[in-house]
């Protein structure tokens, strides 16, 4: 099992590079980066995690920027969306950039992805609340096909496009492994669909064994092969016992949460789970 951290990168916090080096150099095995392009002032949609939304939301890098500068720190930390609003971008564009980062990084990108929660978000970029789940599914399935074919096109109802050639392709065959977040029944059917594994919270007593059991009866209802599925837990606890639950569970990968502090800060968590990270990975 794999230990790894997400964060929101911010414009105040930790650099990326920085940050990326750090986790390297203490063992752990990937980070992964949150998204939202903007936040719109309205604060008409109530932030999931009740109260007032933490700063960060709209401070953030672009995940792919800031990734690019973490890929380019090091040389085996794995780098990944948690998650990327697809919602919010282009198929086409966006899946040159993933192409091109996986590239890059010799193969080292994750693509954790997520049709997001704010509604004005997503309807500035042209994407109504009702259609995400829709939206999502298509964009994603539009840019395997980017990935996969020499002559790539796609004919759906929120994306469409004739043959066209897109390079590069990504260097992981035949495409970076996508792992959709989300708890939900429905979000497993997607997974059974069209990913290649889950990226739930650990928010809310997650049960390890039963949440993986779920996911392989689900996938297996609906004719997939359950034993190629990865699983990787947002918000994973930075405790032994539990996270040798996940293990036992078949969990390839636990992501601890790196909170919104100061540099030295962060670099101290490092330092105080680097033992854990390091016990874990060596079982």
């Amino acid at each position: 099992m794999h230990i790894g951290v997400f964060y929101f990168p911010t414009d105040y916090g930790i650099q990326p590079a920085e940050l990326a080096r750090a986790l390297e150099e203490r063992g752990y095995e990937s980070v992964f980066f949150c998204e939202h392009t903007h936040i719109p002032t309205s604060r008409r949609s109530p932030y999931p995690g009740g109260g007032e939304l933490p700063r960060c939301y709209s401070h953030t890098h672009d995940p792919f920027v800031a990734l690019s500068f973490a890929a380019a720190a090091t040389r085996n930390l794995r780098i990944g969306t948690a998650v990327c609003l697809v919602t919010e971008h282009d198929p086409l564009v966006l899946g040159k950039t993933i192409a091109s980062l996986d590239q890059l990084s010799a193969g080292r990108f994750v693509f954790g992805v997520g049709a997001g929660w704010n509604a004005e978000e997503m309807e500035n970029h042209g994407t109504r609340f009702e259609t995400r789940f829709s939206v999502m599914g298509e964009r994603v399935r539009a840019m395997k096909a980017l990935w996969t074919e020499e002559e790539a096109e796609f004919h759906g109802k929120y994306v469409n496009f004739d043959p066209v050639w897109s390079y590069p392709k990504p260097s992981q065959r035949p495409h970076p492994p996508i792992l959709l977040g989300g708890e939900t029944d429905h979000t497993l059917k997607r997974i059974a669909a069209y990913g290649d594994g889950w990226l739930p919270r650990a928010f809310g007593g997650f049960d390890p064994a039963k949440e993986v059991k779920r996911l392989h009866r689900i996938a297996g209802e609906a004719g997939r092969d359950p034993s190629g599925l990865q699983v990787t837990v947002f918000g994973a606890p930075a405790d032994a016992a539990a996270l040798a639950g996940y293990r036992e569970a078949g969990i390839q990968r636990g992501l601890l949460a790196i909170p919104d502090v100061s540099r030295d800060e962060i670099l101290r968590l490092l330092d105080k789970n680097a033992p854990l990270v390091k016990a874990i990975h060596g079982t």
